[in-house]
C-alpha cells in the first residue's frame, strides 16, 4: 500500500468524519491520492467520462426515479392503497399488513427506497396513526422496515449499480431479487401479526368483499407496470434499460391519460425533482468511478483476493464475514457508496471461491437495504422524520424488532443460495 493511497485513505476518512457529503469526500480523496502520485488530473475526467459513456446501463437509474416519482403523483398511490386495504385489512393489525402490501406492489414500480417511504409511506403512516389504533412510531417503524423492500422485487436502482460494478446481468439479478423480496414482506408480516396480538391492536373495518372486484379493476393498470417491465426484459423485447424506458413512458400515460392525475405543472415539478435525484446518484458513481481507478491502480482486490484465498477461508465464512462487515458500514454509509466503492472489492475473491455472483449481489443488495434502517444513520428513518415530523426517537424505539426479522431474513439468504438463485435458473440462468 503507497503514501499515496494512504493519503487518499486519510483524506477519505477526514472529510467523512467532518461531515462532507460522501460524493464530495470520494471525489476530492481520489484527487489527492493522483496529485501526491504526479499523475494528470485530467485522468480523473477520463476515467469518469469512460465510465458513464461505456455503461449504458445507467440510463435505467434516472428512468427509474422518473417513472417512482410520476406513481407517488395524483391519485395512483390512492387507488393502490385502497386496493391493499380491500384485500389485507380486514385481519388483525390490518393497516400494518396494507403497509408490507403496499411495499410490495410498489417496489415493483419505483425500485427506490426512499420513493417508497417518502411517497406511499407517508400516506399509510397518516391512515395508521389517524385510525388511533397504532401509535406513531409503530406506524413509522414498520414503514420504514417495508420501504427496504422496494429495491429488492424488480425493477431495482442498486442492482442496476451493482450490475455496473460487477458485469453481472441485470435480468438475472432482477429475477433472484423476486423471491427474497416476498420472504422479507412475510417476516414483517408475520412480525406485524404477533406484535398486533400482543399489543392488542384493533381491527379496521372491513372493506365488504363485494367491492373487491371494483378496487381491483380499478388499480389493475398500475398493477400491470411490473408486469410489462418484466415481460420486456425476460421476453426479450427490450433490455432492462429500454425496459425503464418503457416504465417511465407507461407511468407517464397511466397518470396523464388513464387517471388524469397528473397536470403540466406537476409534471414540470416531478421531472426537476427526478433531475435532481438522478444528479446526486450521478455524483456518487462518478467519484466512485474514479475511487475504484485509484484501488485498482493499487490492485487492491486481487491482494485481497491471494490473501483470503491462500487462508483457505470457507466461502460460508466469508460470506457470513463480509456480510456482517456491511452492515457494520450500512451504519454510517449510504447503500450507493457501499455499492458501488466497497463490494467491488470482494467481487474477485468471490470469483475465486465460486460464490456466484447473482447471489452475492442480490444478497450484498438486501443488506444494504437492511442497513438503511440501521440506527444511527439509517436514512430511512431520517426521511420518515422529515416528510411526518414523527420523533427520531419513538421511531428508533420500535425499529429493533423489525431489525431482527430482516437479519433473519437474510441469514436465510446467506445459507440457502436456492432461495435466491431458483428463478434464475429456471429462466436459463447457468450459474
Amino acid at each position: 500500500m503507497t503514501i499515496e493511497f494512504l493519503l487518499c485513505l486519510a483524506t477519505l476518512f477526514l472529510l467523512a468524519g467532518i461531515g462532507a457529503p460522501i460524493a464530495y469526500a470520494i471525489l476530492i480523496a481520489a484527487l489527492v491520492y493522483l496529485a501526491a502520485g504526479g499523475n494528470d488530473i485530467g485522468i480523473a475526467g477520463k476515467v469518469l467520462l469512460d465510465g458513464l459513456y461505456s455503461s449504458f446501463v445507467l440510463l435505467a437509474v434516472p428512468l427509474f426515479i422518473v417513472a417512482a416519482n410520476i406513481m407517488n403523483a395524483g391519485t395512483i398511490s390512492d387507488r393502490l392503497l385502497r386496493f391493499c386495504v380491500a384485500l389485507v385489512g380486514r385481519f388483525r393489525g390490518g393497516l400494518g399488513h396494507v403497509n408490507v402490501v403496499a411495499s410490495l406492489i410498489f417496489s415493483g414500480m419505483s425500485g427506490s427506497a426512499v420513493a417508497d417511504a417518502a411517497g406511499i409511506g407517508k400516506i399509510i403512516i397518516e391512515m395508521m396513526t389517524k385510525s388511533g389504533h397504532f401509535t406513531r412510531g409503530y406506524a413509522a417503524a414498520i414503514t420504514a422496515a417495508s420501504a427496504t423492500i422496494g429495491p429488492i422485487i424488480p425493477p431495482s436502482i442498486p442492482m442496476v449499480l451493482y450490475a455496473l460494478v460487477s458485469n453481472s446481468s441485470i435480468g438475472y439479478l432482477f429475477l433472484g431479487g423476486i423471491i427474497p423480496g416476498l420472504l422479507m414482506g412475510a417476516v414483517l408480516m408475520g412480525l406485524n401479526t404477533w406484535l398486533s396480538h400482543r399489543r392488542g391492536f384493533a381491527i379496521e373495518e372491513a372493506v365488504p368483499l363485494a367491492e373487491l372486484p371494483r378496487l381491483t379493476v380499478n388499480a389493475f393498470p398500475a398493477l400491470l407496470m411490473p408486469a410489462i417491465l418484466l415481460y420486456g426484459i425476460y421476453g426479450g423485447v427490450t433490455t432492462p434499460t429500454e425496459a425503464a424506458a418503457v416504465a417511465a413512458f407507461y407511468a407517464l400515460i397511466l397518470a396523464t391519460l388513464f387517471y388524469r392525475a397528473l397536470s403540466l405543472g406537476n409534471l414540470y415539478r416531478i421531472l426537476v425533482d427526478s433531475a435532481r435525484s438522478s444528479a446526486a446518484v450521478g455524483i456518487v458513481i462518478g467519484g466512485a468511478l474514479i475511487l475504484n481507478y485509484v484501488v485498482a491502480s493499487e490492485n487492491i482486490p486481487n491482494i485481497l483476493a491471494q490473501q483470503l484465498v491462500g487462508l483457505d477461508v470457507h466461502p460460508l465464512v466469508f460470506l457470513l464475514g463480509v456480510n456482517i462487515l456491511l452492515l457494520l458500514l450500512g451504519c454510517v454509509l449510504d447503500a450507493s457508496t457501499i455499492i458501488l466503492v466497497i463490494i467491488p472489492l470482494f467481487i474477485p475473491t468471490c470469483r475465486e471461491l465460486g460464490i456466484d455472483l447473482v447471489h452475492f449481489g442480490v444478497v450484498a443488495v438486501v443488506n444494504c437495504m437492511i442497513g438503511l434502517i440501521t440506527p444511527p444513520y439509517g436514512i430511512l428513518l431520517f426521511v420518515i422524520n422529515a416528510v411526518t415530523g414523527i420523533p427520531l426517537e419513538e421511531i428508533i424505539r420500535e425499529i429493533w424488532l423489525f431489525l431482527v426479522v430482516l437479519l433473519a431474513a437474510l441469514l436465510a439468504l446467506i445459507l440457502f443460495p436456492g432461495l435466491v438463485l431458483w428463478l434464475p435458473r429456471l429462466f436459463g440462468y447457468a450459474g
